[in-house]
């Protein structure tokens, strides 16, 4: 293959997380954002034996397996979904295999349970993190999500189905307002401008919902005197008070519990806080998750889809098995579910988290649950677990996307627990780790995925693994 060189082709498979495979004369090419069975125009990017990688240029045929109508209007240019015209029992059937073909080189002799469904395939998600943009070079304000393949176009996802009616009303208010007000967002290369992002969340059990508008502290800059306030532009303060008082004038399903504003004045396109002010109510809202409770901060971690979320951790703690009067570390532990749902029927339950209000919120939500038995710790799990004295009997793990710092999982491994349960949000990542575990000593037992993000690629695993001997 050579670079810049165009081709057609037949996706024969798509690897985790999006990658169709196709065959080219004598070599593989990888090509993202395609279905199995397609047939394809794309350019080469890199070109290396065995290995190369093109762009998609066209679907010049549909896949086969594509017979469903798009229920979103944005389908197909938004970045947020891939599979929707595939049939739900077709797309957890594609993750499944996708799973089970990453873990099968690197694991022998493990039962694989296949993979368990969402419980709601649309208007599952409890959080969205949309920002602001153009469509087009110099064209009308944007929010939503990124064009599929782009780092700056923004797609107006006024009708995202993967998210109730709620999310919609709120996005379009907060749209028509800044776009009547006339403010500019911030563009990525100069730094100039002052809309970032615009951060929802609601609870599916308690329909709570917070809302959190990210910016810039450049209130009317434009381009080419980036500090000072465009003529005519009323004063921050009383543009915020408009903001707010738009917001809670919304006929929405849930109930607004908290309007917030953030200033990130970071280079980097992250979602992230310097300050943060409380326009109205509170900076947190709450959750609940099989008969527990849980208060939920604007930027703590949470699972994104609650009703799956019930069935990835019921299978977890089915993995985990007896704990009567054992002692549990929970590591990566989040606003601390996974060990509060552990609790009842363990003597103790250790959880570590580096998101220190993540930490503030878990302490405060096993009070809240009438837990006393949960000990959260706030830092890096690297440096943490030296300076614990207590011995873990088994380990639960779930890990950010990149997995588990090498350092950090020998460590883990030192303990020798006989049992260890390892929860994924990124098959690959873990497929690294579970090498790692099994020339130390343990055996991959039982594998389950968890599709927790209906219509895309993604999808969560369960693995448990025991100390052999």
């Amino acid at each position: 293959m050579k670079k810049g060189i165009q081709y057609t082709g037949n996706v024969i498979r798509v690897d985790f997380p999006n990658k169709g495979i196709l065959q080219i004369e004598d070599e593989k090419v990888s090509v993202k954002n395609t279905l199995p069975g397609q047939k394809i125009s794309f350019m080469v990017n890199k070109a290396r034996k065995g290995k190369s990688e093109g762009r998609l240029l066209e679907v010049l045929e549909k896949s086969p397996l594509e017979t469903e109508e798009p229920k979103c209007s944005h389908f197909g240019p938004c970045g947020g979904c891939t599979y929707q015209t595939i049939p739900y029992e077709t797309q957890l059937n594609m993750k499944a295999d996708q799973v089970k073909r990453l873990l099968d080189p690197v694991c022998s002799d493990y039962n694989f349970e296949g993979i368990k469904g969402s419980p709601l395939q649309w208007g599952y998600r409890n959080k969205m993190e949309f920002s602001f943009g153009d469509e087009v070079k110099d064209g009308p304000l944007a929010l939503g999500l990124h064009k599929k393949g782009s780092f700056h176009d923004i797609i107006t996802t006024s009708d995202c189905c993967i998210v109730d009616s709620d999310y919609n009303q709120i996005l379009t208010c907060v749209l028509d307002y800044f776009t009547e007000m006339g403010i500019t967002f911030y563009k990525k290369l100069s730094h100039v401008g002052y809309l970032r992002h615009l951060l929802v969340r609601k609870a599916v059990k308690t329909g709570e919902i917070l809302v959190n508008l990210v910016t810039s502290t450049q209130w009317g800059a434009k381009e080419g005197n980036e500090n000072e306030n465009v003529r005519g532009i009323i004063p921050e303060a009383e543009a915020l008070e408009e903001f707010k008082n738009r917001l809670l004038t919304l006929g929405l399903t849930g109930q607004i519990v908290g309007i917030l504003h953030t200033y990130n004045d970071s280079q980097a396109d992250v979602v992230q806080s310097d300050s943060m002010d409380i326009l109205y109510g509170q900076d947190y809202f709450y959750e609940e998750l099989l008969g527990l409770k849980f208060k939920i901060s604007t930027f703590s971690f949470f699972q994104t889809n609650s009703l799956g979320a019930e069935v990835l951790y019921s299978t977890a703690r089915e993995f985990v098995g007896e704990t009567k009067d054992k002692l549990i570390f929970d590591l990566y532990s989040g606003t601390g579910t996974i060990a509060q749902l552990l609790a009842p029927v363990a003597k103790k339950v250790i959880g570590v988290e580096i998101v220190e209000e993540a930490v503030v919120a878990a302490r405060e939500n096993a009070a809240r649950n009438g837990l006393s038995n949960c000990e959260f710790i706030a830092g890096d799990v690297l440096k943490v677990i030296d300076g614990i004295t207590d011995k873990p009997d088994l380990i639960v793990l779930d890990p950010p996307r990149d997995g588990i710092h090498p350092k950090a999982l020998d460590k883990i491994i030192d303990y020798g627990v006989d049992r260890i349960v390892y929860i994924s949000c990124k098959p690959t990542s873990l497929a690294r780790d579970l090498v790692v575990l099994q020339e130390r000593g343990y055996q991959v037992e039982r594998v389950c995925a968890v599709d927790m993000f209906p219509g895309t690629v993604h999808s969560e695993v369960v693995v448990l693994l025991r100390r052999k001997g």
